[in-house]
């Protein structure tokens, strides 16, 4: 028997029901969790437009200049026989905190179909348009935190992934929240979470002062219930803006030397805005990073791109290691699929690789996942998988156990359709198994 605590739990019941769960959904719900959770945040990582393997996380040194270009050297890490690529040495000191996996695959080398596929971790299909992985963690937080948790609960840096609607079925109310601009930015600005300009503190707290006293002289006039939830929403309300959502997404707030160490750039300041954010109780943060779709000139680009990713990676894992936030922290790196590991050299790509989905890598730590771990592994060029496939439904669902969201329970559909978590409780897809053996 479920123990609701009274006026708590149905003020759970309405704030579950603004993001489209009806009250019987909730209990269903409430009553399905999976075992105890290790995990309380994730920060996704996501490389847009597919990020090259072979550069990274798989290198293949020995499979000639036409697959390698002009990146032929690997870099040992801290970890006895794993080897990286060589543009990220700062990445290579981290290895023990993380595990990388060589052997994704989903085989849909298109941009719009193949994120929905990793970032849902469902196949497309006519009847159900699925949600993200974040929409499904947002909705845990509003079953389990209702109208007392301030920040939202999936939030993306910056700017939303733009391919495809990450709420699904579960509707509007479960979308991302994301903020725009650019946290290296001296004058990034949260809308929403900060004072317009020329509205002091001081100001918002007087129109809180006399919002109060007409909310007295009300409640004296009736005295019901629905005036004292109305007020738990308006602490909401200005919490958001002089409270400690406000001073999450504030980054003057940290030493001049953490933000050196994260990369005085938009990606590595996000992973630092990241980390404040899993601080601050925030259950799922993406951090939307592009330019990787590399048909054209990928060399020169990865030049420019992969120091940036070193110096952000390397600084997230080890800060999050300090604080003690990585063993309830998942950190995952991952795009929609991988690049061609033999190299464009003809007119007009000039050293680019396209799309591949038959084998790329992903890289997953924290939260319950061991490091210094290699799943899976490639033939000598890195085209083709060798052992342990890993899909993108192993991937999430092995996620969600260690949130401590049961992968083969049903999610709420408004038509009633029956949607389960993970599309491997439905038994009708390829599967390699969890990644029990790094958890």
């Amino acid at each position: 028997m479920l123990d609701i605590p009274g006026r708590r739990g149905f003020l759970r019941v309405g704030a579950a029901s603004l993001i489209g769960l009806t009250t019987a959904d909730w209990f269903r719900l409430k009553g399905q969790a999976a075992a105890a959770p290790k995990a309380k945040s994730v920060i996704q990582l996501w490389m847009a437009g597919g990020p090259t393997q072979t550069d990274t996380w798989d290198p293949k040194p020995n499979a000639g200049e036409d697959f390698t270009g002009p990146l032929r050297r690997t870099l040992p890490t801290n970890v006895n026989g794993i080897v990286i690529g060589e543009l990220l040495p700062l990445a290579a000191r981290q290895a023990d905190k993380y595990t990388i996996i060589r052997s994704m695959t989903h085989g849909d080398n298109g941009h719009e179909t193949a994120a929905y596929i990793m970032q849902t971790g469902s196949k497309p299909t006519a009847e159900l348009v699925y949600p993200a992985m974040g929409a499904v963690v947002a909705l845990k937080a509003a079953l389990n935190n209702g109208a007392h948790s301030v920040l939202p609960p999936y939030i993306t840096l910056t700017n939303p992934l733009g391919r495809f609607s990450e709420a699904g079925f579960l509707g509007n109310g479960s979308k991302t929240f994301a903020p725009g601009g650019d946290p290296n930015n001296p004058n990034f600005r949260v809308q929403g979470l900060v004072p317009p300009r020329g509205m002091t503190e001081q100001r918002i707290s007087e129109r809180r002062g006399l919002l109060k006293s007409v909310d007295a002289l009300a409640a004296q006039a009736d005295k019901q219930e629905v005036y004292r939830e109305m007020d738990e929403f308006q602490q909401k309300a200005y919490g958001l803006i002089l409270g400690d959502a406000r001073k999450a997404f504030d980054l003057t707030e940290e030493k001049d030397a953490a933000r050196d160490r994260y990369g005085r750039n938009q990606f590595g300041q996000s992973c630092l805005l990241a980390r404040r954010l899993v601080e601050a109780g925030v259950p799922f943060i993406t951090i939307n990073d592009g330019g990787w779709d590399t048909h054209k000139d990928n060399f020169e680009a990865m030049r420019k791109k992969l120091p940036i990713q070193d110096q952000g990676i390397s600084a997230l894992l080890e800060d999050l290691a300090q604080r003690g936030l990585l063993p309830e922290t998942v950190v995952t790196w991952y795009g929609e699929f991988g690049r061609t590991p033999r190299v464009a050299n003809e007119s007009p790509w000039f050293g680019g690789r396209h799309h591949w989905a038959n084998a790329f890598s992903a890289i997953v730590a924290g939260g319950g996942f061991k490091g210094g771990q290699v799943i899976g592994s490639t033939d000598g060029r890195g085209e083709t998988i060798r052992d342990r496939p890993v899909y993108p439904w192993d991937l999430s669902a092995s996620i969600y156990k260690l949130l401590g969201i049961d992968p083969q329970g049903r999610l709420p559909h408004p038509q009633g359709c029956v949607a389960y978590v993970s599309p491997l409780a439905g038994g009708n897809v390829q599967s390699g198994g969890l990644l029990t053996e790094i958890m």
